[in-house]
């Protein structure tokens, strides 16, 4: 499998900018994807947060596992992380995101009432990777479109102030990743979420890897998705492919059927999927 990293010139640049305004804001709105929570978070928006409040949105939760999400919710919480769990479309997401910001700027705002300063909105920074769903999130944090949304990586390029209600302010930024990924599953993953360029990985490695998924997790799904046999299922991966690509028509063609696979599992055409759970922490032996 071909090494997958992707850190262009423009991201170095975003993580400078992200870091020249970082004393400007409150707190930082970290989203990452539900699908893959704890492999979406960059390390370098750590780093340069330091003791910065944060508040962990998880986005896109209604294409993950409603279990596993709550799984990663009590993760988190028990590491003292305050997380919120949302589908960015819902009616209420503006007045939830501010109540959980307002949740961890609690004592900073209980002491500047207490010295008698003047209320302000809170200001936000808004950061995450690429195709994590910031620009949907904070379209209808602010009630239009005025994010450019899309579903591929990269579509924010610039910084932009936008302002939600009187109690909250966003600085909207563009999607980063980090210079080197923590392992080369990882990076898979992020690929098959969506994270990474397209045409930047290759597309059958992807696809074995997402089979491989779904023949443990999602075998009932699989087979009805593909119109595949038991018998189908028992065969290897990359066999496998090849008896889904003729089951599309694609003959032969099988970067053409990884492409349609990976694109159908992120559009939650095979169910709600979670593509790592915390247990798996344990396993690969990182700390929790």
């Amino acid at each position: 499998m071909a090494v997958i990293q992707w850190f262009p010139g423009h991201m170095a640049k975003a993580l400078r900018q992200i870091k020249e305004q970082m004393p400007l804001v409150d707190i930082i709105f970290e989203l990452v994807d539900a699908r893959v929570p704890y492999s979406s978070q960059n390390p370098e928006v750590h780093r340069l947060a330091g003791d910065k409040p944060r508040l962990l949105i998880m986005t896109k939760t209604d294409l993950a596992d409603p279990k596993v999400v709550s799984q990663w919710q009590n993760f988190f919480a028990k590491r003292g992380q305050v997380v919120l769990a949302l589908d960015s479309r819902e009616r209420q997401v503006a007045k939830k995101v501010t109540a959980a910001a307002k949740e961890v700027l609690a004592e900073q705002l209980a002491a500047q009432a207490a010295k008698g300063m003047q209320k302000r909105a809170i200001r936000a920074m808004c950061v995450g990777v690429p195709n994590v769903g910031k620009s949907t999130l904070l379209n209808h944090l602010v009630k239009r479109n005025v994010a450019q949304t899309g579903n591929r990586p990269g579509v924010t390029t610039g910084q932009q102030w936008l302002r939600s209600s009187a109690d909250l302010e966003l600085l909207d930024t563009p999607g980063v990743l980090w210079p080197k990924f923590q392992s080369q599953k990882q990076g898979t993953m992020l690929a098959l979420s969506g994270a990474i360029k397209d045409s930047l990985y290759a597309k059958d490695d992807v696809a074995l890897f997402a089979l491989a998924y779904l023949k443990r997790e999602r075998p009932a799904e699989l087979m009805a998705r593909y119109r595949l046999s038991e018998m189908d299922l028992s065969q290897p991966d990359p066999d496998l492919l090849l008896i889904i690509t003729q089951k599309m028509g694609f003959r032969d063609d099988y970067d053409r059927a990884s492409e349609r696979l990976i694109f159908e599992l992120r559009k939650g055409k095979l169910g709600p999927i979670s593509l790592e759970i915390p247990a798996d922490l344990n396993a690969e032996g990182i700390n929790e």
